[in-house]
């Protein structure tokens, strides 16, 4: 059962009453542009689901949610499809202590809308809207941030289209307040995002590709990714998942209580594996340089589509402006993990690479760190940079590799638009694990630092 976070011992002394709102503002019809207020580093939640974990309900969900908006972290990203995410982290979200002293206006909610199940998918404007009031009750919350349209690749041009107006008419009434596109192939984004704003003259705000930035495939940093949605109008594109939805660990994907799901074919898990033992060879292990080289490269190369929103510091109850760490855009990462050990070891390696932005140990010393920090921090960067120019070395074939999706044949199980919405899963309801072939003993931790 989830329960409680300790706090900190340096923030006893110092804990605040309540948190700065992110300032937003909608008048005449203009809105505070995303890419000045969306924070660079965001915690995706798609962790709390059965396809990363047995049981979802086992873990210490208040307590992770607790500890990110303590070291900072102002962004929460969620869908409808990923299992109980939405109501463990509505739940979070709602406690006492964190409603208190984090106003609902000091973080940023984003989830989604279409994709019901692995092969149904619903984007009439009747199943959007029944949707996102279903967030609204399960985050607790009477108004969202972002919407996306999720997994678009699943659908037809003109059921993006329908989605999108959709979301549209839900911002006009308040409920929501950026629309975005979300998938895995980048043609397919990119083709939605011209179409939308060639058929209606306005822009989706952010598009959020997965597993197309990383140490295995670096597409989404090119032509065919974020220059394009550029070119369409796009404010912010996302990066999630810079460990490949976990492809790229050391113990190989995630088994969760759904088994052996991910896409990846045996011979790139094969390649990953040698890439394992190459940084093993070189006392580093695969995850800690795939973590660290993803989100540090993406913070320049995304920043044409970044944002000036206020990063997470990484330190507990200290604030960091986007003035402190230079005041350029910088390219915005989600991030996702399953337990207090994993968060802790995310947060001291963004708090490294936030060191290597800030101009020099000056900034360091104000800030009470190390006055060679910043140093360490860029050391730190050509070192992790070398390990991945050899691990595309090994990857050879395989780097730049997308698998297909959806896969060919594939047929939208989906028939009515609002009856028949999959129940919740309920700790009583949660799957018991699977025995996998070659599963025992598996490392569930992403070890970093």
């Amino acid at each position: 059962m989830a329960s409680t976070p300790t706090e900190h011992p340096s923030s006893t002394s110092t804990l605040p009453s309540r948190q700065k709102p992110i300032p937003y503002s909608a008048t005449n019809g203009t809105r505070t542009p995303l890419s000045s207020i969306l924070p660079p580093l965001i915690f995706g939640t798609a962790t709390f689901n059965t396809q990363f974990n047995n049981d979802p309900f086992a873990l210490d969900t208040i307590g992770l949610v607790t500890s990110a908006l303590t070291h900072g972290i102002r962004a929460f990203d969620t869908s409808p499809y990923y299992g109980p995410s939405e109501q463990l982290l509505g739940d979070a979200l709602a406690t006492p202590f964190v409603r208190e002293t984090f106003p609902r206006a000091s973080y940023m909610l984003l989830t989604k809308v279409g994709r019901i199940k692995g092969d149904e998918f619903d984007y009439s404007a009747a199943w959007v809207r029944e949707s996102v009031q279903r967030s609204l009750e399960r985050l607790h919350t009477d108004y969202l941030d972002m919407v996306y349209c999720h997994d678009i690749e699943f659908v037809s041009a003109a059921e993006v289209l329908e989605a999108v107006t959709a979301l549209r008419a839900l911002r006009a009434e308040g409920k929501i307040r950026y629309i975005g596109i979300s998938g895995y192939p980048l043609d397919v984004l990119g083709d939605a995002a011209e179409m939308v704003l060639r058929s209606t003259g306005e822009p989706v705000d952010a598009v959020q590709s997965y597993a197309h930035f990383n140490l295995q495939n670096q597409t989404l940093g090119g032509p065919r990714g974020i220059d394009r949605f550029r070119a369409a109008g796009v404010d912010v594109t996302t990066n999630a998942s810079c460990l490949g939805m976990g492809l790229l660990r050391r113990e190989g994907v995630p088994v969760g209580g759904m088994g052996d799901w991910h896409p990846a074919p045996r011979a790139l898990r094969t390649a990953v594996h040698a890439a394992s033992a190459f940084c093993d060879s070189h006392s580093e292990k695969l995850e800690v340089i795939a973590i660290r080289w993803a989100l540090e490269t993406w913070l320049a190369v995304g920043a044409s589509c970044g944002s000036r929103g206020d990063p997470a510091s990484g330190l507990p109850w200290k604030h960091e402006s986007n003035s402190e760490v230079g005041g350029a855009k910088l390219g915005v990462n989600v991030i996702g993990v399953s337990h207090a050990a994993e968060l802790d070891k995310t947060m001291l390696v963004w708090r490294s690479i936030l060191d290597g932005l800030e101009g020099g140990e000056e900034t360091a010393v104000r800030a009470g760190r190390w006055y060679r920090a910043w140093e360490w921090s860029r050391n730190r960067r050509a070192a992790v940079r070398i390990l991945a120019e050899g691990v595309e070395e090994i990857l050879a074939e395989w780097f730049g590799y997308s698998w297909d999706s959806p896969d060919q044949g594939f047929v939208n199980k989906r028939v009515n638009a609002v009856e028949g919405a999959p129940s919740l899963l309920t700790p009583a309801a949660s799957p018991k694990s699977k025995p996998v072939e070659g599963g025992e003993g598996v490392e569930r931790g992403i070890p970093l630092r």
